[in-house]
């Protein structure tokens, strides 16, 4: 799906002014006026596409009705335009400054207090399921040996994880717990992008930022920022490595899936793989 599409979709839903677009990728996400629209890929023959999009919405209603501070929706339920699941937000004001991690504690702590909902069920945060996926689509340009090394590391990380005795009770978490996830606005922190919306260890949204101050630079201040305000770190669970270690092997095996086409993913890969195999935790990961 490019622009031009999402927008003859946007059309479609009765939207003919002026939109702005936000982003363009899973999703294509537009602003108008006082609302935010997301257009969905075609879920023509990917019925799953709009039963996420139809997940989502609830699960806002859900957290406005338990009080978590996150994005709220502006329609119940997705329309589905042209084979598109098409949903409507309330626009947010504009941030205040931008997020910092120690702005994910509070709204992270009041979702980890939740019980799972009663009428809708929320699937497993699985770090893992793409990792094929994405290995394929790098095909040969990628060496075959890495390719085995991480389809390796996927079995041996998913077994370790499905024996994992857990530090916090298990959950809803937000699955992406990161600081482009928060939009601090005049009223505090605000969960957005709810797509990554699982029940699964809590501890899965806390690894996330433990392994950015490892691997992609995160200032260690502004961690323990974190976890001064969130009251834990992760990192004194015995069960830390296993999911930082699922987390790497998915990252790697996403950077393999643009090879083909981009030098600096290929270059990138490789050095990622090349501090698993010596087992050194602080390279530094880099985008591309």
């Amino acid at each position: 799906m490019d622009e031009m599409r999402a927008r003859e979709v946007l059309t479609a839903t009765g939207f003919s002014g002026a939109a702005k677009l936000l982003a363009l990728g899973e999703n294509a996400v537009f602003a108008a006026g006082d609302l935010v629209i997301k257009v969905g890929r075609d879920a023509t023959g990917h019925p799953e596409l709009r039963a996420r999009a139809e997940r989502e919405v609830a699960l806002a209603d859900w957290l406005a009705a338990s009080g978590v501070p996150a994005v709220r929706a502006a329609e119940s339920g997705a329309r589905l335009v042209e084979g598109h699941p098409v949903t409507l937000w309330h626009r947010l004001p504009d941030p205040v400054r931008p997020a910092e991690p120690r702005d994910l504690a509070p709204p992270l702590s009041v979702v980890h207090a939740l019980p799972a909902p009663a009428d809708f069920t929320l699937p497993r945060r699985e770090l893992l399921g793409g990792v094929e996926r994405w290995l394929t689509l790098a095909g040969d340009a990628i060496d075959p040996a890495d390719a085995d090394y991480l389809r390796e590391r996927r079995d041996g990380f998913a077994a370790a994880a499905a024996a994992l005795v857990p530090h916090l009770p298990p959950g809803p978490i937000h699955g992406d717990a990161l600081p482009r996830n928060v939009h601090v606005g005049p009223d505090g922190p605000v969960l957005v992008d709810l797509e990554t919306f699982s029940a699964d260890l809590r501890e899965h949204d806390l690894v996330v930022l433990a392994l950015s101050r490892d691997r992609y630079g995160l200032d260690p201040a502004a961690y323990d920022a974190f976890t001064a305000a969130y009251g834990w770190d992760v990192r004194e669970w015995e069960g830390c490595a296993v999911l930082r270690g699922a987390r790497e092997t998915a990252s790697c095996a996403w950077v393999a899936q643009h090879a083909p086409v981009n030098p600096k993913a290929l270059a990138e890969f490789r050095r990622r793989v090349a501090s698993l195999r010596e087992g050194d935790p602080e390279v530094r990961w880099y985008p591309f």
